[in-house]
């Protein structure tokens, strides 16, 4: 650790409090990782510095009067472009809001700066996030932090990289089809959906769809929780949200994970997966699966998740986009018409046919659960890609049915409503980072943090499943030449 920007989110807000690091020392120390990286990977695209700045001074000038803080004590966060912040532009990735600045913040925005988080900038995302690969017509692509010229997954990938460079000390996603875990396994960081409701969201298209949820990103899952425990909070606006749903615990002291049976699979038995992602999951298996009481390698009954998912997520692009498609089509991507247009097409029995199933597979994935205490696997199919390639478009020799059958391990859950967590675990066979994703069901937010936050301290204790570092230096230098 060399720079303050290099501290985890949970030391840096130590520090803050016992007054050996300020919130502005700490904020010009982001400032100046994104001015020396930002070039190269392209993950900040809106900042206020000196809003920012003026708001880090307040915090700071509140401490030394010794008045209580917030949870997030002046830490630098950044945002996801899909959530509104006040007078800081929001474009959610679209030419149609290129030049959008709202004039209030999301509701689980506003909680993160009553909660004296200082928001800092904007991250880059897909168009209205539709997409494992973190690129737009406003902004462009944006790289990976350990290989620029790979993607660093989607929709979420702006801020995962922001995160794994220390550009920020958190920063908010969402995921629907694996939007906080692709980008999180694929950087190296810490990414964790929640179930439906715990963070409110009152923006979706449709409200009483589940499936679109918001979440926490950070180096640790102790960064993650903190960053969680500040975005939770009623919302009558969000039917999902009540105060039911908020039992996060204050601290994670971690599971006892030998107290655990573990389901583990290297597929889910429904997911496309490279045979070397399959292998190297194996071969990290074999770091762990000593900890817990007793592992059994087998997945739930995902039945036909894969027309589940594309009916329901079909329905949700109609209800969002269809005017947009109708009156705005030149401006749209292709992933955003694809959807719609899937949507468009499907019958009022597809739709039901779909709920019904979704309901069925969700019963099941419930009753798995009384034989297991957790699930574990892979948490992205394939490696890294260039971003140059929109999406993965055969795995294995066999070509893929549509856009998003890649991101099988991340809609699956979704589908099952589950809350789940990746935790980084070492490199992948070409070098770039590896994760795992640590699953539970509906509601079950507090366990999963808490195995989560154990597994974690078990991979910290060896090389090859410890959290990777990217190279701050090369992308710098990458930076001066761009």
């Amino acid at each position: 650790m060399t720079e303050p920007c290099d501290l985890c989110a949970v030391e840096a807000r130590r520090c803050i409090a016992d007054r050996s690091l300020s919130p502005v020392e700490l904020l010009q120390s982001c400032v100046a990782r994104i001015e020396k990286t930002n070039r190269s990977v392209n993950a900040i695209v809106a900042i206020d510095v000196e809003k920012a700045r003026k708001r880090a001074e307040a915090i700071e000038q509140a401490l030394g009067r010794g008045e209580e803080i917030g949870l997030l004590a002046g830490l630098p966060i950044g945002v996801k472009d899909l959530q509104a912040t006040a007078g800081l532009r929001t474009t959610n990735g679209s030419l149609l809001f290129k030049d959008q600045v709202p004039v209030e913040d999301e509701e689980s925005v506003a909680n993160v700066r009553q909660a004296d988080g200082v928001i800092l900038a904007k991250t880059n995302t897909p168009e209205f996030g539709a997409g494992g690969n973190t690129t737009n017509l406003v902004y462009g692509p944006t790289g990976n932090p350990f290989d620029a010229a790979k993607t660093c997954g989607g929709s979420s990938g702006g801020s995962a990289v922001a995160v794994a460079l220390g550009q920020v000390s958190l920063a908010t996603g969402t995921d629907y089809g694996g939007s906080l875990r692709t980008p999180a396994a694929f950087c190296g960081v810490v990414g964790f959906r929640p179930s439906p409701g715990v963070v409110p969201s009152i923006d979706r298209a449709s409200s009483l769809n589940p499936f679109r949820v918001t979440g926490p990103m950070g180096r640790t899952v102790a960064d993650a929780h903190l960053l969680l425990r500040a975005q939770i909070g009623d919302a009558k606006g969000d039917p999902l949200s009540s105060s039911g749903n908020r039992r996060i615990p204050a601290e994670l002291t971690g599971a006892d994970l030998g107290r655990l049976r573990a389901a583990l699979s290297h597929d889910l038995g429904c997911a496309p997966v490279d045979r070397a992602i399959a292998r190297v999951f194996s071969e990290r298996v074999t770091y762990f699966r000593h900890v817990f009481k007793e592992v059994q390698e087998r997945a739930p009954n995902f039945g036909n998740v894969h027309e589940v998912f594309e009916v329901l997520r079909g329905t949700h692009y109609v209800a969002a986009h269809r005017e947009r498609l109708e009156k705005s089509r030149e401006l749209l991507g292709r992933n955003v018409i694809d959807n719609t247009e899937r949507g468009l097409d499907l019958s009022p029995d597809d739709v039901s046919r779909a709920h019904v199933e979704q309901n069925v597979l969700y019963k099941r994935f419930l009753a798995f659960f009384e034989e297991v205490d957790v699930l574990i696997c892979p948490a992205a199919s394939v490696s890294p890609f260039p971003h140059s390639q929109l999406f993965v478009e055969a795995v294995n020799g066999e070509r893929m049915h549509t856009y998003m059958r890649w991101l099988t391990l991340g809609y699956a859950p979704t589908m099952a409503m589950a809350c789940a967590a990746v935790v980084p675990c070492g490199v992948d066979h070409l070098g770039l980072p590896f994760g795992i994703q640590v699953i539970g069901p509906n509601g079950s937010d507090a366990r999963v943090l808490q195995i989560a936050h154990a597994l974690e301290q078990v991979l910290g204790q060896n090389a090859a499943t410890s959290r990777p570092l990217p190279n701050v230096h090369t992308l710098a230098q990458l930076h001066r030449r761009a």
